[in-house]
């Protein structure tokens, strides 16, 4: 048996291991802060602050068992910082403070940020803006924080003073083409509030599936959560089911699920609103209930990308009503927002056209067309909704139904002209306009990247997003609420593969609704999103490297052009030529403009970190 004296001895050398081990944690001096979106004021001076094992933990009017505090706590843990609590403010510490008067320099979720010699100093009018100055925390820590324990991190003097542009930061996921599970939907949250999102639209039911349980019809999900297996096929290329084939992909959430989804939200300062599309899209639906139909029959869940032309309510049987009423009682009961989102994209109208019923309502009315039946629908709904308080959202085709809901907030997609109509019109306008806001597009070249819908939107041509349009006045101005990105989901059959598609876009996305235009700047986005790469690929998050193709303007002087050759990934060496052919490694490097006559052809070829990237491209000058 091993005597006290070697137990001792044993213990002695565990203790001066452990004590070792500790003393060997990294020591890190940060020279710049990349933060994202970028705050609206900051200053970076001379001292330093070291942030080390002996930095403690203070909450001042805010109790370290609230949501927010135990978010803080729960994070920096993860992160191996962990500083200890202690119940009063002294030097060395990091303290964040819920201020006892308003500071309108911050509004509702803004905050103040202090890195000094004697410790970090964080307060805010709200635990939102509390939230938010920790994120700004987080990204001012060494980029591989998640990976490196750290025992030392001494972080540059600064200020920063800051808040939000617009109080709406939206990201739709849509689980309906493919479901994403609870843990994924929570990984899609966390990335939300990395970067200070708010909104969370979930959207839950499609054509290709319906994934909400409602308890009066449980067909829903026992038939329209569920659809032919078709994985290995390309989107719009598999075979149409076979007879009396079983449905098994697919899936959906139950309240339980929901409700920890929006738990784990508020926790974030998200707020979920779910989504549904009604009156066509209802491919589910039918399938689940077929005698809500025109006309009644046999379906099938969708499987692919078509848009059964007759997967439509009918609306003028009593019973459509009935069940929509049901259906968003429960799903209000559900979620803690104060919209849903009811969808009203264009359905045909040909299954009302046909319909004795449809026919009778439409005349009842004395509607001239079929689509304002839709309207009038809209109109029910959002009527039955407001007695709840909730208010109905939708896409801005709703303008094209008749008059809108009184209440009714719009999200627009399809451009400026309707934006401002719609700014009139609604109560309030989210702008999703696709070209800068559809993360289903490619983003780089289609030959080097997963399949995803034909468009282009890169990294760089995010960043130009504007939420407000040119010559708003100062009313429409106002009813801009912010904006939203969108993710469908028709080629992405993977969560990894959505957060592909995702990022690095969203942090442009952030950046263009947080930040005020001045604050914003290409080529200091272009710096800091390197450092957020590592920074995400440390979480385990996927990324696009991003676009090589180059950027290539023009400015005349004189009958000659100088041209200008930039990247979207800095650090890219562009070879190029200007006498047509193929350029090389061996062709001259760009560094500097060039000076060309009108009618040359240019010709380049992009190298990043020793590989050739993309193809040759070339630019009529």
């Amino acid at each position: 048996m091993m005597n006290n004296v070697c137990r001792t001895r044993l213990l002695l050398i565990a203790l001066i291991l452990l004590a070792v081990l500790a003393s060997c944690g990294k020591k890190v001096q940060i020279s710049e802060y990349s933060i994202i979106p970028e705050p609206e004021y900051i200053v970076q001076k001379g001292r330093s602050y070291e942030l080390s094992s002996s930095t403690r933990l203070c909450f001042s009017n805010i109790g370290r068992n609230t949501s927010t505090a135990k978010y803080i706590t729960n994070t920096l843990r993860r992160m191996h910082v962990r500083p200890a609590f202690i119940g009063n403010p002294d030097k060395d510490c990091i303290l964040f403070t819920l201020n006892d008067t308003i500071n309108p320099e911050l509004g509702d979720e803004g905050y103040l940020l202090q890195v000094l010699p004697e410790g970090i100093f964080i307060s805010a009018n709200s635990e939102a803006g509390l939230l938010y100055a920790f994120e700004t925390f987080v990204q001012m820590l060494p980029p591989d924080i998640l990976s490196t324990s750290y025992a030392h991190i001494i972080m540059p003097e600064c200020t920063i003073l800051d808040r939000p542009r617009f109080a709406w930061r939206g990201s739709q996921l849509d689980a309906c083409r493919h479901f994403f599970t609870v843990k994924q939907i929570k990984r899609h949250l966390d990335l939300m509030v990395a970067y200070k999102l708010n909104k969370f639209v979930w959207h839950l039911a499609d054509d290709q599936g319906w994934r909400i349980e409602i308890d009066n019809y449980p067909a829903l999900t026992d038939i329209g959560a569920w659809r032919v297996d078709r994985s290995g096929y390309r989107w719009g290329t598999a075979p149409a089911p076979r007879p009396g084939e079983e449905a098994t992909y697919g899936g959906f959430y139950t309240p339980d699920d929901i409700a920890e989804v929006i738990e784990y939200a508020a926790q974030r300062n998200i707020e979920v609103i779910p989504s549904i599309d009604i009156p066509g899209h209802c491919s589910a639906i039918l399938a689940a209930y077929p005698g809500l139909a025109c006309e009644p029959k046999a379906r099938h869940v969708a499987y692919g990308p078509c848009w059964p032309h007759d997967a439509t309510l009918c609306i003028g049987n009593d019973s459509t009503l009935h069940f929509l009423f049901n259906v968003v009682d429960q799903i209000a009961a559900m979620f803690s927002s104060e919209y849903i989102h009811i969808g009203c994209s264009p359905c045909s109208t040909e299954p009302w056209e046909q319909c004795p019923r449809c026919q009778s309502l439409k005349h009842k009315l004395n509607f001239t067309h079929e689509s304002e039946l839709q309207g009038w629908l809209i109109n029910q709904v959002a009527e039955h909704l407001s007695l709840k308080g909730i208010r109905v959202m939708g896409w801005d085709d709703m303008l094209d139904f008749g008059p809108l809901p009184p209440d009714a907030a719009l999200v627009a997609t399809r451009g400026d002209s309707i934006a401002s109509i719609a700014s009139l019109l609604a109560q309030g306008v989210i702008i999703a306009t696709p070209q800068y806001c559809s993360f289903d597009y490619y983003q780089a070249d289609s030959t080097d990247q997963p399949t995803a819908s034909p468009q282009l939107l890169t990294l760089h041509d995010s960043y130009l997003f504007e939420p407000i349009p040119r010559n708003f006045s100062s009313s429409q101005q106002n009813h801009i609420l912010g904006g939203l990105c969108m993710l469908w989901t028709d080629h992405i059959d993977t969560y990894t593969l959505a957060e592909y598609q995702l990022i690095p876009r969203i942090c442009s996305f952030a950046e263009c609704l947080w930040s005020k235009p001045a604050n914003r700047d290409w080529q200091h986005f272009r710096h800091k999103i390197e450092q957020h790469k590592t920074r995400l690929a440390t979480g385990g998050y996927n990324y696009c490297p991003g676009s090589f193709k180059p950027l290539v303007t023009r400015t005349r002087q004189d009958d000659l052009l100088l041209v200008t050759i930039d990247t979207e990934v800095e650090g890219c060496y562009i070879y190029y030529t200007t006498d047509g052919s193929e350029p090389t490694p061996e062709s001259p490097v760009y560094t500097q403009p060039l000076i060309l006559p009108q009618g040359k052809t240019l010709r380049t070829l992009t190298f990043y970190q020793g590989k050739q990237r993309e193809g040759i491209y070339s630019y009529k000058l």
